[in-house]
């Protein structure tokens, strides 16, 4: 049986009336999108943020009178949105497929460095004698497609091969999924903290770390008013340019002598006012490393 789609570029405002009043319409589903594939780091607690320009898409078994039920939902959005024109709304036939299926094999393992690779759980691990991290593909903290998570994946690889991790303690600082601190641990690290201020990013975490058989006693998560700051080994930061800037006193503060430091979620403009922050913190900083537009930085805290 061929499906009916709608699809509305909106902005996150519109997001729950046009999605109520398709709902009302029939709408088997509703899915909401990233239309440009950029993150989202530190939600407020509590919220499920939408991107700027998102995509909702409301799918429908009932192909008869479009055109009629696309008229009732802008005379109801004239009604309840007076004022403000309705979203464009376009819509196809879809063929019946298996919507699940077709989802799931767009996710394939990702290799990150010599020997770390993502496995999602309906996958087998193409190196079953590698680093496997168990983690599926979700609605928001990352799982290591973007530039930003691939990049600390990445380091805390190279750290591994080097000795850097192994028998060592690491932080990591908008934790989200969970997915540094459980590689770094899955890589060699004895513990590792992490904290987000998003109690379903703590949950996230928790389930992924018992998928992959992660001790509980090895993985602590924490809000950040709960974390105590003392020395780290090895501190990773995947969130904004911003945040980094601002916390940078107390991310910094937390790189042990000779420890080292890896941030990410910034933009190549945004690289040298990050790098002198952390400067300013007495901390050795490398040269950026650069994908897709994203940058890492890492540095290192010299022992005196």
């Amino acid at each position: 049986m061929p499906w009916l789609q709608l699809k509305a570029h909106i902005t996150p405002e519109q997001a729950d009336t046009l999605e109520e009043l398709l709902l009302a319409e029939g709408a088997t589903a509703i899915t909401l999108q990233d239309a440009h594939d950029d993150p989202v780091f530190e939600p407020e607690r509590g919220t499920t943020p939408l991107w700027h320009d998102t995509v909702l898409t409301g799918l429908y078994d009932d192909l008869e009178s479009i055109d009629a039920m696309l008229e009732r939902v802008r005379q109801a959005w004239a009604a309840q949105v007076p004022g403000e024109p309705c979203p464009e709304i376009e819509f196809e036939l879809l063929a019946d497929r298996d919507w699940e299926r077709e989802w799931m094999d767009g996710f394939q393992p990702l290799r990150m460095g010599n020997r770390l690779w993502i496995v999602p759980s309906w996958h087998d691990a193409p190196d079953p004698g590698a680093v496997n991290l168990l983690l599926d593909p979700g609605l928001a903290f990352g799982t290591g497609t973007h530039p930003t998570t691939a990049l600390c994946l990445e380091l805390l690889d190279e750290l591994a091969v080097t000795g850097g991790l192994e028998g060592r303690e690491v932080l990591d600082v908008g934790c989200g999924s969970g997915i540094l601190a459980i590689a770094a641990l899955k890589l060699g690290a004895t513990h590792a903290v992490g904290t987000d201020i998003d109690p379903q990013a703590l949950q996230a975490s928790r389930d992924n770390a018992e998928r992959n058989a992660i001790e509980a006693s090895r993985l602590t998560l924490r809000y950040p008013e709960q974390h105590e700051a003392r020395p780290f080994p090895v501190v990773i930061a995947n969130i904004l340019a911003g945040p980094l800037v601002e916390l940078a006193p107390i991310i910094a503060g937390q790189v042990a002598p000779d420890g080292r430091l890896a941030l990410s979620g910034i933009l190549a403009a945004q690289a040298e006012e990050v790098l002198e922050a952390y400067r300013d913190q007495g901390l050795v900083m490398d040269e950026p490393v650069e994908r897709e537009g994203w940058v890492r930085l890492t540095g290192y805290r010299l022992r005196r």
